[in-house]
């Protein structure tokens, strides 16, 4: 008798380009599944293009399908403030607009105190010597980024800001988490 494969959980995380953000997390034991795409904004379906604009409120986000037989929510936050600076609003490095800015958009209320729970400890421990901006919301106006923004990473590693910018943040992930790296 076969046993039935763990029920999974999904969480969405904006920690600026969602290249970088989804490099890390497709590495993440216990990840099943990672989706760049768009969140908590006002239009319907929105383009690449128009979230460039920065007028329809929304972020650049992965969608996180993950087992929490395997992987606690709590560990991929951790993992999450550790991999982008949720200090600085609509902004990460040289990327600047409302599109990039920090945030958790939950899918349960449980998952909202966990997000919360993680931000007062950070807080407390004074880890950053700014406040931290993250917002925590529950997920709204979701969808799926254009193909061609899917697995970018591992589709054009060697293009200039995969190189300087996405590479970089993986390799943290991969020193800071090395027992969380998929074999």
């Amino acid at each position: 008798m076969s046993s039935s494969p763990s029920p999974t959980e999904t969480i969405v995380l904006g920690g600026g380009c969602f290249w970088c953000t989804e490099a890390v997390f497709d590495r993440v034991q216990g990840v099943v599944d990672v989706e760049s795409g768009y969140s908590n904004g006002q239009t319907l379906n929105p383009s690449y293009e128009q979230i460039c604009t920065g007028r329809t409120g929304h972020a650049e986000v992965v969608k996180l399908e993950f087992d929490p037989a395997q992987i606690s929510l709590r560990e991929l936050l951790e993992i999450f403030f550790v991999v982008h600076d949720p200090t600085t609003l609509n902004r990460q490095g040289n990327d600047v607009g409302t599109q990039y800015r920090s945030g958790i958009y939950t899918t349960s209320d449980a998952q909202k105190e966990v997000a919360e729970s993680v931000i007062r400890e950070i807080e407390a421990s004074k880890t950053y010597s700014s406040p931290v901006v993250t917002e925590v919301a529950p997920l709204a106006n979701y969808s799926t980024a254009e193909a061609y923004h899917q697995d970018y990473f591992l589709n054009h590693p060697n293009q200039g800001y995969c190189a300087f910018v996405v590479g970089p943040k993986v390799e943290k992930f991969q020193k800071t988490f090395a027992s969380r790296v998929k074999a």
